[in-house]
């Protein structure tokens, strides 16, 4: 491999992964041959300009498509051996994800978005509410219950879905470009308190970012060019 972890218990290990696209008749080499392994409470950032492979990676580990050959591994299973009902149990019990467009549903007020993954685990729905109004309170959202994400801004939407990855205790949260459509302000509260929750339930947290803020946050950089790991640092 090219690139390892800090050490300890290894919660993704991507090997040899690699991922082409067919557009318009022309393969498109996404990723070429990218292996990095991810340490049990690491706050790392993957970088790279655009078309460098750090969103393909992303969703590669979050069983949201799969690659053209190479392998990978999360939270100690081979999700090329799994079914997609397996793979789907594995998405709900294990992975928490936050994107940049926040992706919440329209309809449904914060506490019900956050509750929507807990309901999918069967959680009860009496339970599941009680256990969202908390999460909304730990990410700075105390009485916002019942907003809807049209009244509120860019930030709280970020912080719902921030609440909505976390309420299941994933073991690990994958960060799509989550500062994109923030302010700096906003982006480095958003960033610390991702950076406390980590710190403090010691879940995982990767990011594909472009974002100097988000790289200056993390712990250990890994940056991709042409779908292949350049260099990392670990602070």
């Amino acid at each position: 491999m090219n690139a390892t972890g800090r050490g300890g218990d290894q919660v993704i290990v991507a090997d040899s992964l690699v991922k082409n696209y067919e557009l318009n008749g022309i393969t498109v080499e996404a990723l070429r041959g990218m292996s990095l392994t991810v340490a049990r409470g690491e706050f790392t950032a993957v970088a790279g300009p655009s078309g460098s492979g750090k969103s393909t990676f992303l969703h590669l580990v979050g069983c949201l498509d799969v690659p053209t050959s190479g392998s990978v591994t999360v939270g100690g299973r081979d999700t090329g051996s799994l079914s997609k009902r397996e793979l789907a149990a594995l998405r709900r019990e294990t992975i928490g994800f936050i994107f940049q467009a926040y992706n919440l549903i329209p309809v449904l007020t914060a506490v019900e978005n956050v509750s929507f993954p807990l309901v999918l685990l069967g959680e009860g729905a009496r339970a599941a509410r009680e256990k969202s109004r908390a999460m909304l309170e730990s990410v700075g959202l105390p009485g916002m219950d019942d907003r809807r994400p049209k009244e509120m801004s860019g930030g709280q939407q970020q912080r719902v879905a921030i609440a909505r990855a976390l309420v299941k205790k994933p073991a690990i949260i994958l960060a799509d470009e989550p500062t994109a459509n923030l302010d700096s302000k906003t982006a480095r509260e958003i960033l610390e308190l991702m950076a406390d929750l980590n710190a403090r339930e010691g879940t995982t947290f990767v990011f594909s970012t472009h974002d100097r803020l988000v790289m200056d946050f993390a712990r250990r950089l890994v940056s991709l060019r042409d779908g292949v790991v350049e260099s990392e640092a670990t602070r």
